[in-house]
Parts: C-alpha cells; sequence; structure tokens
C-alpha cells in the first residue's frame, strides 16, 4: 500500500491510518469561554448561548452556561452541541444578571458530563462558577497534594485544581481577588478564566498570555470572551484584550483591573492564527484573516510552483489560499466542497468505506480540478491521514498534478497547553522528512512555511508568540512527568 516509505516509516503511517477512522487530521482546541454582566434587562442567559454558538468551532463536546439569580447560581449543562443543550424552556429558566458560558473539546479528562463546564461549587465563603480554557502542567501535583489533604474531587480535570485552590485561598484573604493573586502563584501553565459569584464578573488571563480573552461592551454592560467573534454575536463593542497576567473585575460599580506580575515576554499561542479563531475574529488586535492571508502570500515565496488552480481545504485553509494566488498569480477557484450538515453524531463509516467517509465531508470539484495542475493549501499537517485521502480525491477527479503547500511549519512536538497532541508519537513530522510525508500523501510535491515566515504573518502583533509545537521550545518549563490534566 505504502511500497514508498520503508521500515519504521512504513509501519509508523500504516498503524496511523488503521486508527484513523476518518476524522480530519487537525489539532483540536479545547474550549471556548463567554461571560456577560448586565448593568440593565439584557437577557444574559440567551446573549451567553449566541455567543457559545459562536465559539462552538473551539469545542463540540458539551457546552453549559451557569446565571447568578439573586445570588443563587443556577446551570444547565450537558454533553453535545450548544442547540441541542439549550432550548427555550431551559434558557427562560436561566435568570440573572451575570451569566458565564462554556464549550468544551476533551484534550484529556473524560468527555463525559461531569468534566462540562461551568463547574459549579459551593463553600465556606458561598457560591462560585468557572469556565476555563487552557491547560495546567502543574494540575497533577497540585491535585495529589489537596487529596492527601482530604480534598475529594468530582472531575478529572484541572479547572477543579483551579476552583479548589481560589476556595481554600479565600478563607485566609480579604477578598477573592486577593485569593485569585495567591492562586495565580501556585498554578502554571495556560489558562483563560470566567468566574462567577454572585455579585461580580472576573476574567483572567495566564501570565504568558497562551490563551486569548477579550473585552467588549453592550452600553454600560460588559462581557468577556475567547474571541472578538462572540461579540459580534451579541452586538457587543469591542473594548480591549485582557492582557497577559490581568485580572479583570465587573461588580455594579464598574470593571477593575488587577495587573499582576508576568515574564519578560508573553507567548500567545500562535495556532490561534493558524487554525483554532474563526477568520473574521481578531487576536490581540491582529485580524486572523488578515494574518492567514500573509501566510498564503510568504508560503507562495518560499515555495513556488507553476500551477493553473490554487484553493484552500476548506475551512481554515481557504484564507492562506487567497493569499497564496494574490502572491502567486495561479486563479483562485474552489478545488474542494465541504458538506456543512455533517455533525458530530455522525455515523462512522466501516473500515473499507473510510475513503467515501471522508468524501462525505469533503469532495472534489471535478469541473475546476480536471485536467489541472492544482495547488492545494492546508493549515497544518498532524498525522498526515486526511492528507493522503484528499490527494486520491483530486486525482479521482482528475487532477494532473497535486501540490501541497502547508501555512505553518512541520508540526513536531506535543502541546502541554491544551492541544490534544500529547505524544510525538502521534506526529508523523516527528517521525518522517518532509519527501518522506510527501511520498505518504501522494502529492507531487510538499512546501511548509518556515517558522521565520510565519512569525511575521500577524502583521501588527505586539504580543509575543509560544511555537513549541514546532521547534520544542516552551514559555515554561515543562515537568517530564507532566499529566494531561485539562479543562478539554
Amino acid at each position: 500500500m505504502f511500497d514508498v516509505i520503508r521500515g519504521k516509516h512504513f509501519n509508523y503511517v500504516h498503524n496511523l491510518l488503521k486508527k484513523d477512522e476518518f476524522g480530519f487530521d487537525k489539532p483540536k482546541e479545547e474550549c471556548g469561554v463567554f461571560g456577560i454582566y448586565s448593568k440593565g434587562n439584557l437577557d444574559t442567559a440567551r446573549l451567553t448561548y449566541y455567543a457559545l454558538y459562536a465559539l462552538q468551532h473551539r469545542g463540540q463536546e458539551s457546552a453549559g452556561i451557569a446565571v447568578n439569580n439573586g445570588g443563587t447560581l443556577l446551570f444547565h449543562k450537558d454533553m453535545g452541541l450548544v442547540p441541542e443543550i439549550f432550548n427555550e424552556k431551559i434558557l427562560n429558566s436561566l435568570k440573572g444578571k451575570i451569566a458565564i458560558g462554556h464549550v468544551r473539546y476533551s484534550t484529556t479528562g473524560a468527555s463525559s458530563r461531569e468534566n462540562s463546564q461551568p463547574m459549579v461549587i459551593k463553600y465556606k465563603n458561598g457560591q462560585m462558577a468557572m469556565a476555563h480554557n487552557g491547560n495546567l502542567v502543574n494540575a497533577a501535583k497540585i491535585r495529589e497534594k489537596l487529596e492527601e489533604e482530604g480534598i475529594i474531587f468530582q472531575s478529572t480535570i484541572d479547572s477543579e485544581v483551579i476552583l479548589n485552590l481560589i476556595s481554600r485561598f479565600r478563607l485566609t484573604s480579604n477578598n477573592i481577588e486577593e485569593a485569585i493573586v495567591k492562586v495565580m502563584k501556585e498554578i502554571k501553565g495556560a489558562y483563560s478564566l470566567v468566574i462567577l459569584t454572585p455579585n461580580k464578573l472576573i476574567g483572567i488571563r495566564d501570565p504568558h498570555g497562551i490563551r486569548p480573552l477579550c473585552i467588549g461592551r453592550i452600553d454600560d454592560s460588559y462581557v468577556l470572551a475567547s474571541e472578538t467573534c462572540a461579540l459580534d454575536a451579541v452586538d457587543a463593542e469591542y473594548v480591549r484584550d485582557v492582557n497577559p497576567g490581568e485580572i479583570i473585575v465587573i461588580e455594579e460599580s464598574g470593571m477593575t483591573s488587577i495587573q499582576t506580575e508576568v515574564p519578560e515576554k508573553t507567548a500567545l499561542c500562535i495556532f490561534e492564527y493558524i487554525y483554532f479563531a474563526r477568520p473574521d475574529s481578531y487576536i490581540d488586535g491582529v485580524s486572523v484573516h488578515r494574518a492567514r492571508i500573509e501566510a498564503g502570500r510568504r508560503l507562495a515565496r518560499e515555495h513556488p510552483v507553476e500551477a493553473d488552480i490554487v484553493f484552500g481545504v476548506p475551512d481554515s485553509g481557504v484564507s492562506a489560499a487567497l493569499g497564496y494566488s494574490m502572491e502567486s498569480g495561479i486563479p483562485y477557484d474552489l478545488g474542494l466542497i465541504k458538506n456543512k450538515y455533517i455533525g458530530r453524531t455522525f455515523i462512522q463509516p466501516e473500515q473499507g468505506q473510510r475513503e467515501s467517509g471522508v468524501k462525505i465531508k469533503l469532495n472534489a470539484l471535478k469541473e475546476a480540478v480536471n485536467g489541472k495542475r492544482v495547488v492545494m493549501i492546508d493549515d497544518s499537517i498532524v498525522r498526515g491521514t486526511t492528507s493522503k485521502r484528499l490527494v486520491q480525491i483530486l486525482r479521482d477527479a482528475g487532477a494532473k498534478e497535486v501540490h501541497m503547500r502547508i501555512s505553518s511549519p512541520p508540526y513536531m512536538y506535543p502541546c502541554f497547553f491544551g492541544v490534544d497532541t500529547s505524544s510525538r508519537s502521534q506526529l508523523i513530522a516527528a517521525e518522517c522528512s518532509v519527501e518522506e510525508i510527501r511520498k505518504m500523501t501522494g502529492a507531487d510535491s510538499l512546501g511548509y512555511l518556515s517558522l521565520e515566515g510565519l512569525l511575521k504573518t500577524p502583521v501588527g502583533a505586539k504580543c509575543g508568540f509560544c511555537t513549541g509545537c514546532f521547534t520544542g521550545k516552551y514559555p515554561m518549563e515543562v515537568p517530564k512527568d507532566a499529566s494531561k490534566y485539562s479543562c478539554g
């Protein structure tokens, strides 16, 4: 089957294809968070529902909303997509002036209702709910210590570790803000948090700024969100991004900020621009769409090829394909069509029907590719399984040549900050050279964007970036025995 690849590379790729049912070969981001504090008569639960709908791309396994109803916290959460979980009756029952919401993709920790968010707890000082995007690298160590002290955990995710620490520090602090500052000195990793108390909405971004969080405004009311697309969904005006290491406190008197100590260099996850964020979002002030177009332009300069059309793998490859077309002069066209009606519950095909499974999600536009030399732009190759099948689909549709261009460098190292690649054994670029990957996929040529080129794509960005998945160099020390307890 893969006689162009020998030895360990043959076994590696063959085993990956046996494991992969047909799902898209992409890194998965784990969560999206949202919070709103109403100073008027806003329907906070319904607005949170709309925002979670806009953030659905960040997590499709579970979702939830918690509200403050006169000092009492009410919540509803379950497994599934946002419109599957909430209906008119449920939304009408969630009344309150403050609300937070969460969509989840499980990187680790079972995909189960007890791991869904927001997490709601009762402790000596009252009630508290929290939604978390990110992953702690020292969660297992803290959890073990807390369990030895008698703490009983109800979930397997690190978000509960954070909540337990806040509740414990709150007992010896003047207020919850002081407790949160103490907690931030204990935990290490990536986190953007929205916290709901009986009278406050609090947003927190980790000192490195690895995961995004922004502030919006609806008249005198404030909102917090993982991406600006959620602000657009609720007609909120963008105010600014939460700074790395910043605590935002929103209450009746207005919004205040507490800036904690931060490292010399910040490290926003570069994959927000490559794949995770929606193209209509702005992350730390930079248009995601523009960053991807610039990636395509630079890719065309670094890896030119003679071809008849260029197109992107829907959806995250489309903007980069536009940039490649602009720079190269090769006409842009639709080469692949995505079925927009495939949901998370789609029945997986039998082993002999995997190719058909891919075609149900993505299929070639024969009119565009037949007899043509095509350039297919994708944002990344993680395992390579889907890439191989897409190349074959294009050849079956009559493509004369298929040239693959990737708008990021080879993905070679695991992420410990909230992405579901926890082992190098899952990553084809860690085992195979670019030429070996080309042969495995069956493409006529393969080119990756350089790291130097990638770092220039978020034009105007003031933040630094985490590129650990490409370089193996992380913004903080990662314990060798780092457990992947995660909110996702």
